[in-house]
């Protein structure tokens, strides 16, 4: 589906001003969120505004995260420093989406009057058609349906990157974890067909994409809404298929319904990369219980144990709450003894946010912040020591990085690039003095020469350095052409899918 509304882009090409109107996407939250800011995008840009560079745009979009205690007081410190900026620019708008405004609603226009547009997580579509009513209404409009209108994977999407992209499997989530206030947000799962999903990932890989990640609040249970317990694996077998298409990720899955069969498609597709993010949340059997996350520790374990079986070399990260209600020194304790067995590459560590609306919200025994933070600390120590010692095992491994456009804080001084190995971990690395440099969305093998608790390092001789150039590579070159307003033989057609133009990042061929 494509909105055109041409009214929005209100300043005409002219001599006196010949510059149309800007846009900016503000995004809090998951990588759903992520995938979300860049539908709105790409809907901005189909309804002729371009996105701001370096100045404050004409229309503001914040799309937002309601998991966190402080979602709202960073949205509306947000929405207060861009008042004044719109006193001073009446033409200026405003807009507030995602889960904090299908859950507050009404109150973001009673806090922020001068917000002039304010959407849910069912109807992203509407934006344009709503920016384009409150400017002829001279009014806020609000518009927060209960269900999905539009599947949000049918809109115009302008990609942030050229080399990898999200696709949405399903939206939604049928489960009842009494701390997550997703599912009331973003409703019961509604899946996609294997044939949408698959022809989108084609059109990405055609666009120069080598890498996608499917998306889903609970990735493994896609299928059930059309009765197939199998699909998920089928998918991932079937994204094997693809041409071009050199890595595949997913996330998150849910333990409770993670099968074998997904671990075997995993193991036997070349192109699904040996990495896993498993959420634990907790390593209590009783909180668990009380988090009403259908598995215990036993099980979480043995899926890991049985991924590992059968790829020895997988990075398994995870999520997890500190000091839900109730929690003991001995619920905690067993938290600490399943990180301990578990071996997380990475985890998400949390402190238990409070949310009105959810269940766990009014159990009894919440515990004092400061217990709660000495437990974050505790935990975050154990894991930092884990990742260390996880990563010191991947020196003197070689490892195919694929090159991103991200730097690292020391790039700069060290002259190196950054970019991520097949199971996702980080590699910062230099170019050995006279081989060529690779381009975003190249391959590079090296061996893994140090390590640190968050990424791995690579100094490699110049005999053990090889890069491989890609179709990635040369989409982003011609994102830097187009950028530039230098076309270039071969520019993927305009259409619904957009390349993102970043700056490529400063760098040296010295090491």
């Amino acid at each position: 589906m494509s909105i055109t509304l041409p009214s929005l882009d209100a300043r005409q090409h002219t001599d006196a001003d010949p510059e149309r109107r800007t846009y900016e996407v503000r995004t809090y939250g998951c990588q759903m969120n992520v995938h979300d800011s860049e539908r709105i995008s790409g809907l901005l840009e189909d309804a002729g505004l371009d996105r701001a560079e370096g100045t404050v745009a004409d229309v503001v979009v914040f799309n937002t995260c309601a998991v966190r205690e402080n979602a709202d007081n960073k949205l509306y410190g947000n929405l207060g420093m861009l008042k004044a900026v719109k006193d001073a620019r009446p033409d200026m708008q405003i807009a507030v989406g995602g889960c904090l405004a299908q859950k507050d609603r009404e109150t973001i226009l009673r806090r922020a009057p001068w917000v002039d547009a304010v959407f849910g997580t069912h109807n992203i579509g509407a934006l344009p058609a709503l920016l384009e009513r409150a400017r002829h209404n001279a009014e806020a409009q609000l518009e927060i349906l209960e269900s999905l209108d539009v599947f949000p994977s049918t809109l115009p999407t302008r990609r942030e990157s050229v080399y990898a992209g999200w696709v949405s499997i399903s939206v939604g989530c049928n489960n009842t974890c009494t701390f997550c206030i997703v599912p009331s947000l973003r409703g019961k799962e509604r899946d996609r067909r294997p044939g949408e999903i698959l022809a989108e990932i084609e059109a990405l890989v055609a666009d120069g994409a080598v890498e996608v990640t499917l998306l889903g609040q609970n990735v493994n249970s896609y299928g059930s809404e059309f009765g197939d317990r199998g699909a998920f694996a089928k998918l991932l077998r079937a994204c094997g298929s693809i041409e071009g298409l050199e890595r595949v990720r997913f996330t998150s899955p849910h333990p409770a319904a993670f099968t074998d069969d997904v671990i075997d498609a995993m193991a036997e597709t070349p192109n699904v990369s040996p990495q896993l993010h498993m959420p634990l949340q907790s390593g209590s059997d009783r909180i668990l219980r009380a988090m009403r996350r259908s598995y215990r520790s036993t099980r979480f374990l043995g899926i890991l144990e049985r991924v590992r079986d059968r790829m020895p070399h997988a990075a398994i990260s995870t999520d997890i709450i500190v000091g839900f209600p109730g929690e003991t020194e001995e619920d905690f304790q067993a938290t600490l003894d399943v990180v301990e067995q578990s071996r997380f590459a990475t985890a998400f560590t949390f402190q238990y946010s409070k949310r009105p609306g959810t269940p766990a919200a009014d159990l009894p025994d919440q515990l004092p912040k400061a217990v709660v933070q000495e437990r974050f600390e505790r935990l975050t120590a154990l894991q930092d020591r884990i990742a260390a010692e996880e990563n010191a095992a991947q020196v003197g491994r070689t490892v195919e990085v694929l090159v991103t456009d991200q730097q690292g804080r020391k790039d700069d001084r060290t002259h190196r690039l950054t970019g991520r190995a097949q199971d996702q971990r980080l590699v910062h690395f230099t170019v050995p003095e006279g081989a060529s440099v690779p381009r975003p969305g190249d391959f590079v093998t090296l061996p893994v020469t140090e390590a640190a608790s968050f990424h791995l390092i690579s100094d490699p001789l110049p005999s053990e350095y090889a890069l491989r150039r890609s179709r990635a590579g040369d989409a982003w070159d011609r994102s830097l052409a187009e950028s530039c307003g230098a076309p270039t033989p071969g520019t993927t057609p305009s259409g619904s899918v957009l390349l993102g133009m970043p700056s490529l990042p400063a760098r040296s061929t010295a090491p």
